[in-house]
């Protein structure tokens, strides 16, 4: 195997564990659990990004054909969905995983549907799918050469991974709004319930 290739499955193998665990974080039923899975989250999204950003910035530093500029090729469409998860998503991990440690302190304590609205925000799950999805594509580029270029493949193949985010992104969003009317159900009713009784 070649030496840029040699580093690209670590790296998507980091992305794609982080975005299974934020596709599950909101079927967590625990707070306990919530907790500590968005802790795990927290520490695959920092060394994806570690990971990803020394491969780019080697290819920076780096001059003529050598492995570091082609593994740094190999991620370029990578840069933005990273740099998203790096602005949005770490913020909204931590808040998740400090939010959850106020719930968890007793053991069995159900996650109220707040914090998994929360765990569902589009912001958490989309980008790291996307990016995830993007290493796995680059990573297939660098290593299948000129047949994944070929003009008969790229416009099907982009096309196919535009409706998939597309598709995923819809997926977390009704995901989510679903969640957040189960939170505001409750505080609706207590709201009715507190209304003086006119006669």
């Amino acid at each position: 195997m070649e030496s840029h290739l040699a580093v690209l499955p670590p790296i998507a193998a980091v992305w794609l564990a982080a975005g299974l665990l934020a596709d599950g974080l909101p079927r967590l039923a625990n707070a306990r659990a919530v907790r500590r899975h968005s802790g795990w989250l927290l520490g695959l999204v920092l060394s994806g990004l570690a990971l990803t950003a020394t491969v780019l910035v080697a290819g920076l530093l780096g001059t003529g054909d050598n492995p570091a500029d082609r593994a740094a090729a190999a991620l370029d469409m990578t840069a933005v969905p990273a740099l998203i998860v790096a602005v949005c998503t770490v913020r909204r991990v931590r808040r998740l995983w400090a939010g959850a440690g106020a719930f968890a302190a007793a053991p069995g304590t159900p996650a109220p549907y707040g914090l998994r609205a929360a765990a569902a925000h589009p912001l958490i799950g989309l980008p790291l799918q996307v990016t995830a999805l993007l290493t796995v594509a680059g990573m297939i580029a660098a290593s299948g050469g000129d047949r994944f270029t070929a003009p008969g493949v790229t416009g099907p193949a982009i096309t196919a991974g535009a409706l998939g985010i597309l598709a995923v992104g819809v997926r977390h969003a009704l995901r989510h709004n679903r969640l957040a009317e189960r939170a505001r159900a409750p505080e609706a009713a207590s709201t009715r319930a507190s209304r003086p009784l006119h006669v």
